[in-house]
C-alpha cells in the first residue's frame, strides 16, 4: 500500500489505524476458509468454502478505468441494507472532510498500481469503521466487490507480545508517516493505555507482559521490548 493516490486527509485519518488494520486482516484471513465465493446481497450474506458471515458492501472496483464506486451509489443495491457500511463511511468522510470518502466515483487510474489502490480505500474503510476485516472478491473478468464481515463470529485479534514488534512495523510502513502516531493509534484501538518514557513508551498488554517502545531522534521506531521475564513473574 502506498499514499501517492490519496489525499492528505485520507492518509492522515487512516494511517493511525494501520497496525491494528495488518493485525486484524490477518487474524480474519486465518478465519476466513478457501474455496469458491457466492453472496445473497438482499439478505446480506456471503458464503466462501464452509464459512457463511453476514456482510456489508463497500464498494466495486472496474480494472477497465481504474475507478471505485462505494456502494451508497451503486443503483443496484445503494438503496439496501447491504451498503450501510458504505454510507457509514460516507458519513465518517463528511464529518472529516475526506474526499475518498464522499465522492461516489474514486478515480484510482493515476496510481501507481490502481489495483493495489482499492485495496488501499478498501482497508481505509475497514480501519475507520472498526470491521474486523474485508473481503476482495472477483466478481466478473473486469471487476471486484468489497464487503466488511458485520457477524460477531469473526474473531477480534488481540495483541500478542510476539507478534507485536511486527505488526508495529508493518503498519508504520503503509503510508510511511509518523511511526509515534501508528504506535499510538494502535494502542488507543485496543483499549490499552500507554505510559510515555523519556524516549517512548511502556505498556502492559492484556496478558500481563510488559512492553518498552523506544524512538530514535528521528521519531522512528528504534526496539520494541516484550519483558516476558517480569510477565512470568507476575
Amino acid at each position: 500500500m502506498n499514499s501517492a493516490a490519496f489525499s492528505e486527509a485520507f492518509v492522515r485519518t487512516v494511517q493511525p489505524y494501520a497496525a491494528w488494520g495488518v493485525e486484524q486482516l490477518e487474524t480474519f484471513n486465518a478465519f476466513l476458509p478457501d474455496g469458491d465465493w457466492s453472496a445473497d446481497l438482499d439478505q446480506c450474506y456471503y458464503r466462501q468454502g464452509s464459512r457463511e458471515l453476514r456482510i456489508s458492501v463497500l464498494g466495486t472496483w472496474d480494472s477497465r478505468d481504474g475507478s471505485w464506486l462505494w456502494g451508497w451509489a451503486n443503483p443496484g443495491f445503494g438503496n439496501k441494507p447491504v451498503a450501510g457500511a458504505a454510507h457509514a463511511v460516507r458519513r465518517f468522510g463528511h464529518e472529516q472532510q475526506i474526499p475518498e470518502f464522499t465522492n461516489e466515483l474514486v478515480p484510482l487510474s493515476g496510481a501507481p498500481d490502481p489495483r493495489m489502490a482499492a485495496e488501499t480505500l478498501a482497508f481505509g474503510a475497514m480501519s475507520v469503521l472498526g470491521a474486523p476485516g474485508y473481503i476482495g472478491a472477483q466478481a466478473s473478468p473486469e471487476a471486484r466487490v468489497y464487503f466488511v464481515p458485520n457477524d460477531p463470529n469473526v474473531p477480534q485479534a488481540a495483541p500478542d507480545p510476539v507478534k507485536l514488534p511486527r505488526m508495529l512495523m508493518t503498519g508504520a510502513g503503509v503510508f510511511g508517516g509518523s511511526e509515534h502516531q501508528v504506535v499510538t493509534g494502535y494502542f488507543s484501538r485496543h483499549g490499552v493505555e500507554l505510559q510515555q518514557t523519556q524516549d517512548g513508551y511502556s505498556v502492559v498488554l492484556p496478558d500481563g507482559t510488559p512492553v518498552s517502545i523506544r524512538f530514535d531522534g528521528q521519531g522512528r521506531v528504534a526496539s520494541i521490548d516484550a519483558h516476558f521475564a517480569s510477565a512470568a513473574g507476575r
